[in-house]
């Protein structure tokens, strides 16, 4: 861990040890303890903090970031990479929330369309009106009782209610119905007894911690105003301010703001606890998920996300993702305090969801190249049965007596669905608490990247044909799908020049691996390895290309060996104990 006592919300978190031979304080810390005052202070820097961060930034407010581990590396960084309408939310009778959940996500397909695409999503049904008299009782008193199979006529009407929420001038296409000859010939290794498939659009959000890191980069865009520094935790409340530890030096000094704003999602009240305030707001779940290569369960999923309800109430999905086969999810209790880790009964569990939908496929451990956990940030819900805990946010306001005249807001759920319109409701919160006025809205406003992206075929073929002379056709092709349109930021430093892939690893470059580390506020190396990558996710890292990676980083950042050594051992160590990835030991740092 850092040089600092381990705190119980050290404990949850992917925080990598401070290794040996560490530099001279970052430069954005430097800057920040040169003016350690803000208008607003925002702590956590999951998809809700930065996008909090991002429209505060463009409305002119003086706005600090900051985050105890990596930006989006607690809770965002464990989801089952969907942006969705939360079909099942009308059965909780939550109309507003789905509302909501739809609009943005037909939004998001405009605006980071870089990253969210609609999602084809099929789900197998087994009967024809199982359902239809406890779904009621759990619409009245959100209390699950005996799981029951949905039938077809529930799940019929409830994609017609979704329909009419989703349509948005027909930025997905409507559900369709087919009994079991056409969806056996459509995918012909589910199981032989199911009796309909209905399918029906969301949308797959390919690279969650990519997109969380264009919004965190429009937000620092928006003006020297805006500053956000990772690896710098918030440790307690005084007169001064919130005091806060940076998490390479261990180093502490306090920021003072009017506002601050805790956005930790699933640690909120042990974040609240450093503050001095005692809250019991969150009552966050476990979600773990599988990641497979196994290349007969991805053609058997025709590029379709396969969706449903188990017997047992929990919600499954087998999902085609970037050549592998994602499989998820779990809804169990779990306390923050303890490491967040996918079980091998977790993996069991997978296994048998995956044979009773694709009975004649085979799947063992030897597949598993990733796995990963998380807790959604759902408010506490005492004897209401986990799938039932309402997926909406609220935000609980105090004042703070350590620090007379600053106000505390907490906020409570929040989805990575929702997160723009969310954004704007907590800054309009603190906008009114600052006596200002919103000056401009997100609404519409492109993403990162997906800003000026080709989405027709044609737009597409003359992006790719006014940069292929620069790196090549195949190779422009792939950098617009990892980036978006801030390829060409990447492109515009490497012109002229010969691009070397990696020796051991042909999809990226060490030009490029370089650039991400000089231009994304990389700290460790873990951060690159798991969020401004895919490198680990796929199963593709070997120990040879850590070490690969350590180097490039390295010269980047000014690492000596001891500190290259120590970065490759935090990595492994944090591989292998919380994402079941075991990697050779190195004889030697190159």
């Amino acid at each position: 861990m850092s040089s600092h006592p381990i705190t119980p919300q050290d404990t949850t978190q992917n925080t990598t040890h401070s290794p040996a031979g560490t530099p001279a304080t970052r430069a954005e810390v430097t800057a920040l303890r040169a003016r350690p005052s803000a208008s607003v202070l925002i702590i956590g820097a999951g998809i809700n903090g930065i996008a909090t961060f991002r429209d505060l930034a463009l409305q002119g407010v003086d706005v600090v970031l900051v985050e105890r581990d990596d930006f989006v590396s607690g809770a965002s960084s464990a989801s089952s990479h969907m942006i969705h309408g939360g079909i099942r939310y009308l059965e909780n009778g939550e109309f507003r929330l789905v509302k909501e959940s739809v609009t943005e996500r037909n939004a998001l397909i405009r605006i980071a369309p870089h990253y969210v695409k609609p999602l084809e999503t099929t789900v197998p049904i087994y009967s024809t009106f199982s359902g239809i008299l406890s779904a009621p009782m759990r619409f009245l008193t959100h209390r699950q009782g005996k799981p029951t199979e949905r039938g077809a006529a529930l799940i019929k009407t409830g994609l017609t209610i979704y329909d009419a929420f989703s349509r948005d001038g027909g930025s997905v296409p409507r559900h369709r119905f087919h009994g079991r000859k056409r969806s056996l010939a459509e995918l012909p290794a589910l199981d032989p007894a199911v009796k309909y498939t209905a399918t029906y659009y969301d949308a797959s959000m390919h690279d969650p911690e990519r997109l969380a890191l264009d919004v965190l980069f429009d937000g620092l865009a928006a003006g020297p105003h805006a500053r956000a520094v990772n690896h710098l935790g918030a440790v307690g409340f005084g007169a001064d301010g919130v005091r806060v530890r940076d998490g390479l030096t261990g180093e502490e000094f306090s920021i003072a703001a009017d506002v601050v704003v805790n956005t930790s999602g699933p640690w909120t009240d042990l974040t609240n606890a450093d503050l001095g305030r005692s809250t019991t707001f969150m009552g966050g779940t476990k979600g773990s998920h599988i990641v497979l290569d196994h290349p007969e369960l991805l053609a058997a999923t025709g590029g379709r996300e396969i969706f449903f309800e188990h017997e047992d109430g929990r919600i499954v999905l087998i999902y085609p993702l970037k050549g592998r086969v994602m499989v998820g999810t779990t809804d169990l209790e779990h306390d923050m305090r303890e490491p967040v880790v996918c079980t091998d009964a977790e993996v069991d569990y997978f296994f048998e969801l995956i044979a009773h939908v694709f009975p004649g496929i085979a799947v063992d451990r030897s597949q598993i190249v990733y796995r990963f956990s998380g807790v959604r940030p759902l408010p506490r819900h005492d004897d209401t049965q986990p799938g039932f805990v309402s997926r909406d946010y609220r935000i609980e306001r105090a004042d703070v007596a350590a620090r007379p005249g600053t106000t505390l807001l907490s906020l409570v759920g929040g989805k990575w669905t929702t997160f723009r319109a969310l954004a704007e409701h907590l800054s309009d919160e603190v906008l009114q608490l600052l006596g200002r006025e919103r000056t401009r809205s997100t609404e519409g406003l492109a993403i990162g990247g997906g800003a000026g992206y080709p989405t027709t075929d044609d737009a597409r073929l003359v992006w790719l044909v006014g940069h292929d002379d620069e790196v090549g056709r195949a190779r422009a092709e792939m950098l617009l799908e990892r980036y978006g349109t801030r390829a060409e930021a990447y492109l515009d430093e490497v012109d002229g020049e010969t691009e070397r892939t990696l020796e051991h690893h042909v999809d990226y470059t060490r030009g490029e691996i370089t650039w991400l580390v000089r231009n994304e506020r990389v700290v460790h190396l873990t951060d690159l390895v798991l969020r401004r990558t895919s490198i680990a996710f796929t199963g593709t890292l070997t120990a040879p290309l850590l070490g690969e990676l350590a180097d490039l980083a390295g010269d980047e950042l000014g690492w000596d060996t001891e500190r290259r050594a120590a970065e490759i051992d935090a990595t492994r160590t944090l591989l292998a104990e919380r994402h079941g990835v075991v990697l050779e030991q190195l004889a030697a740092v190159a």
